[in-house]
């Protein structure tokens, strides 16, 4: 634990930002600096990891340690490193192409095995440093420079994937909300095991305004709902909507007569049975519900590198190999006269 007290100034590296103007990982980056100077780690013991895209300059801009990795490898590097040193607070940094794509495999490994490290996922639907491809999460009939008549594939849902993968850990939030983002990086640094965090970014040079139908001004308090837990699921303006369980699926209503606020779903993101949590995961503007943001699931569990630990710990003990001369000197040895 640190004892010296830093803001979001102090980790501010000398590089000069290179994102176009007006990209979402810009206040990104300013919602992970916010983070760590409020968390209490030391700046040392801070490793930033990312793979290849617009989101992996990332441990360029920040004043810690970092890795700048090759296409979609961000996690084996993350889990290696956390493994290694598992005091310190590790943050890998992916793109919906280079984490769901080329990363995919390690994507859900990492997740799977519960590594005690913070994942952040930068959602924009496209290729971006490439140039326009379309990516695991372009929508369906998208127009992109690899899909000038529409993609014909059905896209992922991250949250799917890390419910699928075992996942314990998974929130959501946008570029462009610095203060919430901020507030779920310090609850996900803080808990213990693979904290999954999508951001939904928007790209202003290849997929402008991919996220407007839930982000814009006009339709936005309509379109989402932040989560907490202990609370009722309430969104709207006004606070006047909720949601409820009808059967086996959520349903949006509008609190009156009919329906009254001990009727609304209490958010309970520390239930181990994922069920409403993939429900949740799954709401849609299409389907007539608003899209879920916040900490949608929070799951305490082994931790990988804990179990391991512990695991060498007690082979050590009960081994009779205590130095190479018991080694050299184990098994089937002879003697040559």
């Amino acid at each position: 634990m640190s004892e010296t007290k830093y803001t979001f100034k102090d980790f501010k590296s000398d590089q000069e930002v290179r994102w176009c103007p007006g990209c979402g990982d810009t206040a990104v980056l300013m919602a992970v600096q916010k983070a760590m100077a409020l968390l209490d780690h030391d700046i040392k013991d801070y490793a930033v990891v990312s793979g290849i895209g617009c989101s992996s300059r990332f441990p360029y801009y920040m004043n810690t340690y970092g890795f700048h990795g090759i296409h979609g490898r961000a996690g084996v590097l993350a889990s290696g490193i956390k493994v290694a040193n598992p005091k310190l607070s590790v943050w890998q940094i992916t793109g919906d192409g280079d984490g769901m794509a080329i990363g995919g495999n390690h994507f859900i490994h990492e997740i799977r095995r519960n590594i005690n490290l913070n994942l952040l996922l930068f959602n924009n639907q496209i290729y971006g440093l490439t140039k326009g491809q379309y990516s695991p999460t372009s929508v369906f009939g998208q127009i992109t420079k690899t899909s000038p008549h529409g993609t014909i594939e059905q896209p992922f849902s991250t949250g799917q994937l890390v419910i699928g993968a075992q996942g314990k850990f998974f929130a959501r939030t946008i570029d462009s909300k610095v203060q919430e983002t901020t507030d779920i990086l310090v609850v996900a640094d803080k808990h213990e095991g693979t904290s999954v965090v999508e951001i939904l970014q928007n790209c202003v040079i290849y997929n402008d305004g991919a996220h407007d139908v839930i982000t814009s001004k006009e339709t936005r308090d309509e379109n989402q709902i932040w989560l907490e837990h202990g609370k009722p699921m309430l969104f709207g303006k006004d606070k006047n909507k909720g949601i409820i369980l009808q059967g086996m699926k959520l349903k949006a209503v509008e609190l009156g007569e009919k329906y009254k606020l001990e009727d609304i779903l209490v958010h309970d993101a520390y239930d181990p049975d994922p069920s409403l949590h993939l429900a949740l995961i799954n709401m849609s503007v299409a389907d007539g519900l608003p899209v879920a943001f916040g900490i949608i699931r929070q799951v305490k569990a082994p931790v990988y590198e804990q179990l391991l630990e512990n695991q060498i710990t007690q082979v050590k003990e009960k081994s009779k190999i205590k130095n190479m001369d018991d080694l050299l000197n184990s098994g089937s040895t002879w003697v040559i006269e």
